[in-house]
């Protein structure tokens, strides 16, 4: 029977639709499926490796009929998530993935550098926003109130761990996202050099 489309727990079962939501949200909010021809890079540099190291963390919006349409996805302590990468994600994806012998030369290889540095997440001054999260909805899901209840979700999970804070970072390009996370309440943290991205960050506190 169908059910309202709204937040529930993520589920293993979710997976693919965890991968496909990333893949065709990964080029600046669209689909990437043109840069990145292996269709499961993308998602386990940014999602699948949340899923499977943090699962009480992540959550989905289940379109009524138990697929996921949209993602929220993160860490509750950003040192502790990148040892845990390095030490257990990473030999998971990394025969597939290797680690590459020279610069790289395609859109691709770029990822493939960020997949084996998890330790560029950790940054002095983002200590003060411990947690970090990836949030993704389909183009046809968004605006509507799916990525406000998915972050109402999530902080929520944070506060009950007794996380005070949180941040993300996003393309500086990106100015719908930028727009969205603004309405949410994230304000811009400054970090030197940051390069095409832009960090942000709130509280856990404070209603959406």
């Amino acid at each position: 029977m169908t059910q309202p489309a709204g937040p529930r727990a993520y589920h293993p079962d979710d997976r693919a639709a965890l991968a496909d939501i990333c893949v065709r949200t990964a080029d600046n909010g669209g689909d990437s499926r043109h840069l990145y021809p292996d269709r499961e890079l993308m998602p386990s540099i940014f999602a699948a490796p949340y899923a499977c190291l943090e699962p009480d963390l992540a959550f989905v919006i289940d379109d009524g009929t138990g697929q996921a349409v949209g993602y929220i996805l993160g860490t509750a302590n950003t040192a502790q998530f990148v040892e845990a990468f390095r030490g257990k994600w990473l030999p998971s994806v990394e025969k597939r993935f290797p680690a590459l012998v020279g610069p790289p030369r395609t859109p691709s290889e770029e990822m493939i550098n960020l997949l084996h540095d998890p330790e560029r997440m950790i940054l002095p001054e983002l200590a003060a926003h411990p947690a970090h999260l990836h949030i993704d909805l389909l183009p046809a899901w968004q605006r509507k109130g799916y990525g406000r209840a998915l972050m109402r979700t999530f902080l929520a999970a944070l506060r009950a761990k007794g996380v005070e804070a949180v941040h993300l970072s996003m393309l500086t390009s990106n100015t719908p996202a930028r727009a969205f996370y603004d309405r949410l309440g994230f304000g811009e943290i400054q970090v030197p050099d940051p390069g095409p991205v832009t960090y942000l960050g709130r509280s856990t506190e404070a209603d959406l």
